[in-house]
């Protein structure tokens, strides 16, 4: 954005030179950003793998719900919680070559997974491979962000998509080789944990290369160079609103993600496989609206695509429980898109919110992101049971309007305009 109008108590902002910034946008290194991409595909289609063995391992090993729970406490309490803390810490010590030892994690883990043959090595399994997820993602934003060559959204976005893909395609492997074949199939898949391995390897040459550990005073400089110098209380509050908006996007996206295909198939009577399709859509529209939001983002800042994805799906998301089965449909890929576009932007914004903490702001995000679909994905499942599959779709809506929450983000430059 351009706007530097600040509030009382903000120190004086100085912009960067538009020829510098210029050179910068052209040197984004797309080969480490599309090998993030297609780590980030391999990485999440793995992570996907664990919830479609629960049927598997509940039959096999006579486990409760309630064991079955414990599994995916272990899984996402690794994969959710530690990233922060990852992010921290290469934060001050970075290590280029730790995605190539987080993937070894998931190695380990999935190699487990496939010949565990009790329930406390079934629990260890799963929470290796939410290690090795905590470890990939805040580093590789880190250096997508490297990468970007003042493109952040761009960059963000193209690596973001990467992981929907991957967290698409997973379910549709599982359906065909691990339900099937059961629970030592997943050992076929420690050869895209390798293929990974191979890939990031070489990223870790390139990060190597131009790692900059920055100074505390060297942050205070980029601060004043191009951020609005904020009080700990209004950065401390800006993050608050950036959860909030995750909040609402990532709750109602649960809604469509985990309960789509029930509800059309209470609904409308469709056969699976219709249903399916639809789901496919919906998840085509994420990925559409993922590589907008970021590219959009680039050129007329965040806020405005931020008050775009969550207040503009809105409307849209209230006349889907009321329509026909085509224009459900149609609604439900438009709010796709629409809603995926923030992501990127509220990652990129968050990032400029606190230069030099860029593996915490996107440990913290995705850990954040990861964890809110969970939870929300369980709330609505209660009030499913409770009310109805079509009761979800009529009240949670409502949730976006915390998108106006957006109007009291400080209105510091983020990533300047590019050039058209």
């Amino acid at each position: 954005m351009t706007d530097n109008t600040m509030a009382a108590g903000d120190a004086p902002v100085s912009t960067p030179a538009a020829p510098a910034l210029s050179a910068s946008a052209n040197n984004t290194t797309f080969a480490v950003i599309l090998s993030l991409s297609f780590c980030h595909l391999l990485n999440d289609m793995m992570q996907s793998l664990v919830p479609a063995l629960y049927p598997i391992l509940k039959d096999s090993y006579a486990l409760s719900f309630g064991q079955i729970g414990f599994i995916t406490l272990a899984f996402q309490c690794t994969a959710s919680m530690l990233q922060p803390l990852v992010g921290m810490y290469t934060d001050r010590k970075p290590q280029p070559y730790s995605l190539v030892v987080g993937m070894g994690f998931t190695l380990v883990g999935l190699l487990l997974m496939s010949h565990a043959n009790s329930y406390p090595l079934i629990l260890l399994a799963a929470a290796l491979i939410g290690m090795g997820s905590s470890v990939f993602h805040p580093e590789a934003s880190r250096v997508a962000r490297m990468a970007a060559g003042g493109r952040y959204g761009l960059a963000q976005s193209l690596f973001q998509v990467g992981g929907n893909m991957g967290s698409a395609a997973g379910p549709l492997l599982a359906a065909f080789i691990v339900v099937p074949r059961g629970q030592e199939s997943i050992v076929w898949f420690s050869g895209a944990a390798l293929i990974a391995m191979i890939v990031l390897f070489q990223v870790g040459h390139w990060y190597k290369a131009h790692r900059h550990t920055p100074k505390p005073t060297a942050r205070k400089a980029t601060a004043a160079a191009g951020h609005v110098t904020l009080s700990r209380a209004r950065v401390g509050v800006a993050v608050a609103i950036l959860v909030a908006l995750l909040f609402s996007k990532n709750v109602y996206s649960a809604s469509l993600g985990s309960y789509f295909t029930f509800y059309l198939i209470e609904k409308f009577g469709v056969e699976v496989q219709t249903a399916q399709l639809f789901l496919f859509a919906f998840l085509v529209g994420i990925v559409a609206g993922t590589i907008l939001g970021g590219v959009v983002g680039d050129r007329v800042g965040r806020i405005p695509v931020m008050w775009f994805s969550i207040l503009g799906a809105l409307p849209f998301a209230l006349m889907l429980p009321y329509a026909s089965l085509f224009w459900t449909g149609i609604l439900a890929v438009v709010v796709a898109i629409i809603m995926a576009s923030a992501f990127s932007a509220i990652l990129v914004y968050a990032q400029d919110l606190l230069p030099g903490r860029v593996g915490l702001v996107a440990g913290m995000f995705f850990g954040v992101s990861f964890g809110l679909g969970g939870l929300g994905a369980a709330a609505l499942g209660e009030i499913a049971d409770h009310a109805g599959i079509e009761a979800v779709y009529k009240v949670t809506p409502f949730l976006l309007l915390l998108g106006l929450l957006t109007a009291f983000l400080p209105k510091h430059p983020s990533a300047p305009k590019l050039p058209a």
